[in-house]
């Protein structure tokens, strides 16, 4: 079953499996304890601490594990409510792990300013500081979006906003793996990452955070990872973790080529057997094989439930926002017509996608779109 929904959820890597139940089946120590078991466990955290602060040219100490993206997101901004300044600056385009906690933390002496985006779904750095405050005490950019593959003018906004002496959050759960990141190059102050968007486990991630920066923990007991996040480590994800993100390292350029690939072969059979689709987003600043492509006349659902049957999966948007054909925030944000917005779909490619399948896709999509 052709399968094109990978920035939703990535299939786990073979390699990946097989660290996993090794680790399980054999390091079964709880990392805190100090015998044998234990030490072994907490070396093997230790070692994919290494692996991970290597690819994005952090230090290990910079790297906190989570239960993924999400946390790491929460993490972040629940520590300003502990913060003189209570005021946070993000964009319309936000994953809700940061829009809809920025609600929550309301009438906890929270305040935040929604940005606007262009129709590409950019922030204007201008803008960015312009809405700075003086209570202003975090700025959270995504990095890239999940829905169109927009990438930011990253750090350009982080360098803007260290001007005014501001830290800096970007949620990069959809990036790694898929573009060339490193903290020294973006300058970024936290950056949250999620296993399973680079064919790792579900419920495992972790949070780049810069050396000397407060950060209060959101899960409180033990000290496990240096206080900031409580509760015994889930050794055998943060182990396949590990693995995911140094064959993401290793294999980065082949990945982009053939991302690349696919991108280009969809939208040139697109071109020809859909003449009325658009596509979304940026192309000139965007995630490679991440297309959002808009078919004006056929809702979204109707096309979904067409493709599914015929054994391809697609998506109509964030994973997290499925199970409704309401116009998509995202795209509304960029200024696209509700009408356009409904009849959108996102398909991202992964490593085990073929030109055959790709074809054999936007084939399926003339059928439906011009029938």
């Amino acid at each position: 079953m052709p399968y094109f929904d990978h920035s939703a959820t990535t299939p786990i890597h073979p390699k990946v499996l097989k660290k996993m139940i090794d680790v399980a089946q054999q390091h079964f120590g709880n990392p805190s304890s100090v015998h044998a078991s234990g030490r072994k466990s907490k070396a093997i955290i230790e070692e994919a601490r290494r692996t991970i602060a290597a690819a994005i040219h952090a230090s290990p100490s910079e790297i906190i594990f989570t239960g993924g993206g999400t946390e790491a997101n929460n993490m972040v901004l629940w520590t300003l409510i502990q913060s003189e300044k209570k005021h946070i600056v993000t964009s319309s385009i936000e994953h809700p792990a940061i829009l809809t906690v920025l609600e929550k933390l309301e009438p906890m002496g929270i305040s935040f300013t929604v940005l606007p985006v262009n129709h590409q779904g950019r922030v204007d750095p201008k803008i960015l500081e312009k809405s700075i405050q003086s209570n202003t005490g975090l700025i959270s950019i995504m990095m890239a979006n999940n829905e169109v593959g927009t990438i930011q003018s990253i750090t350009e906004l982080i360098e803007m906003t260290h001007n005014h002496g501001i830290p800096f959050h970007s949620d990069a759960v959809q990036t790694l793996g898929k573009i060339a990141l490193s903290v020294q190059d973006i300058q970024a102050d936290f950056m949250s990452f999620s296993a399973h968007k680079l064919y790792g486990p579900k419920g495992v991630g972790f949070l780049y955070k810069r050396k000397g920066l407060p950060l209060s923990p959101l899960i409180i007991g033990g000290g496990q990872e240096g206080k900031h996040r409580a509760g015994t480590e889930n050794v055998s994800g943060i182990a396949g973790m590990g693995e995911a993100v140094r064959l993401a390292s290793e294999n980065l350029s082949k990945r982009m080529n053939h991302l690349e690939a696919l991108e280009t072969v969809f939208i040139t059979h697109l071109n020809r057997e859909c003449h009325n689709a658009v596509i979304n987003g940026c192309p000139n600043h965007h995630l490679p094989g991440v297309i959002s492509a808009s078919f004006p006349g056929y809702k979204s659902d109707i096309l979904l439930a067409k493709l599914d049957r015929l054994g391809m999966e697609v998506s109509s948007g964030s994973a997290c926002g499925s199970g409704s054909i309401k116009p998509s925030p995202v795209l509304e944000a960029m200024g696209i017509s509700d009408s356009q917005n409904i009849s959108t779909l996102r398909f991202s490619f992964g490593r085990d996608n073929t030109e055959q399948e790709v074809i054999e896709l936007v084939k399926a999509l003339g059928q439906f779109a011009n029938g």
